[in-house]
């Protein structure tokens, strides 16, 4: 299985299709399985790389502290390693934080950019509701999947879990794969807590699209209108009815969506 070594740690990586280079950065817990939705199709227009964050999936789960910044500069040193520098970049949730960070600390690696589902954290982050927050926390005792099954309405709509009980029987299966032990989980938390670009968002420089479920529960939508505020000239695209998961619910409008923003900045 292909891994480089990055700031000593071996990253787990694939590349799939041809083509400029797309580099896709997953969110907290979760490894590049939950691509599943993406990779298929934008394999046909770009040469796609997917890894594994430290921590998750196949990469190393060093025992240490992780940063959102010591997630961007692996990235960074794993599109380096592969020879994909000016990529277009599409992170999701805390890959969103990652791929702020790229953005900032390594902006000759980024042609363009997406952030779904994510925050800039800081004093302007908002918040899961202490409600939300209780459930989604209840977790002694659970198996993955139990938990999973808990917080089904966090990912999905109700009307997408109703109506198609085999995606979401195959979203589990996947789910369950490579599944993050506890403490390598609390490490990436920890990360995410920390996460704050609020006065350095203006130096993003490059072309921005922040893509958001308008009914988030996780990372409630309110923090993609903030992004769009310290971005410059960002533009925000809400999916109606979709929640967390919004680019495994409605992955054909938003696959469509991400490469025809990523083919107009093309060959610069």
């Amino acid at each position: 299985m292909p891994h480089e070594t990055i700031n000593g740690c071996r990253i787990y990586y694939e590349i799939h299709g041809e083509g400029e280079p797309l580099v896709l950065i997953m969110g907290l817990r979760r490894n590049l399985l939950w691509w599943y939705r993406q990779i298929p199709t934008l394999s046909q227009h770009f040469k796609v790389l997917a890894f594994d964050n430290r921590g998750a999936g196949r990469s190393d789960k060093p025992d240490m502290e992780y940063s959102i910044g010591l997630f961007a500069d692996d990235t960074a040193g794993l599109t380096r390693a592969l020879g994909l520098e000016d990529a277009h970049i599409l992170g999701i949730s805390m890959g969103g934080y990652i791929a702020q960070e790229l953005a900032l600390n390594h902006p000759d690696l980024v042609r363009d950019l997406i952030l779904g589902c994510t925050s800039c954290g800081g004093s302007r982050a908002i918040l899961m509701s202490p409600e939300r927050m209780k459930k989604f926390t209840a977790n002694e005792g659970l198996t993955p999947e139990q938990m999973l099954q808990k917080d089904m309405d966090i990912y999905f709509s109700d009307e997408f879990i109703r109506e198609n009980p085999d995606k979401i029987e195959e979203f589990i299966d996947l789910s369950l794969q490579y599944y993050q032990p506890p403490e390598a989980f609390q490490r990436q938390f920890d990360a995410c807590l920390k996460h704050d670009t609020v006065d350095r968002l203006k130096n993003i420089k490059v072309p921005t699209m922040i893509v958001a479920g308008d009914d988030d529960p996780l990372v409630p939508s309110e923090n993609s209108r903030i992004l769009k505020e310290l971005i410059p000239h960002a533009e925000l695209v809400y999916l109606p009815g979709c929640r967390h998961c919004f680019f495994i619910e409605e992955a054909d409008k938003f696959n469509h969506m991400a490469i025809e923003f990523f083919k107009s900045h093309s060959g610069r």
